[in-house]
């Protein structure tokens, strides 16, 4: 599959059009996965530059070293992921479920978190010892 189509398609991947492009070596870079249930993937060390991820499901993923350079993964469930060394520059994570996510190594300047829901003080400690988040109740954050 071109990435050309891909990028232009007026629809989301599908988890099996993901692993297909996968293990053909192609580029997700911009892909559009929105919504798309991606639970127990593995995308370690892949490039998701400016991907689409917003509502997907990426529960118990493996995104170790993943490039999400400006991704959008907001409202995501990524639930028991794994984002250890993986690269969340101005990635927007707003809403997202990070639920015992552990973020070891991974760089974050710039990147959205759920704040109502998720301190800073345990993302740092997450990239620094790869602790699992826990993420706090709110009513407040859902914007619908």
């Amino acid at each position: 599959m071109n990435l050309e189509v891909v990028m232009v398609s007026p629809r989301a991947l599908t988890k099996d059009e993901v692993i297909d492009m996968v293990q053909r070596g192609e580029n997700l870079d911009g892909a559009d996965l929105r919504g798309t249930d991606l639970s127990g993937i593995d995308l370690a060390g892949r490039s998701l530059r400016n991907a689409k991820l917003g509502e997907a499901l990426l529960v118990r993923a493996n995104l170790s070293g993943t490039d999400l350079t400006g991704a959008s993964l907001w409202h995501a469930d990524l639930k028991y992921a794994d984002l250890s060394g993986a690269n969340l520059e101005d990635a927007d994570l707003d809403f997202c479920n990070l639920e015992g996510v552990t973020l070891k190594g991974a760089r974050i300047r710039k990147t959205t978190f759920p704040l109502k829901r998720v301190t800073m003080n345990d993302v740092m400690n997450s990239v620094q010892t790869g602790r699992r988040l826990t993420v706090m109740e709110s009513d407040e954050d859902d914007p619908i």
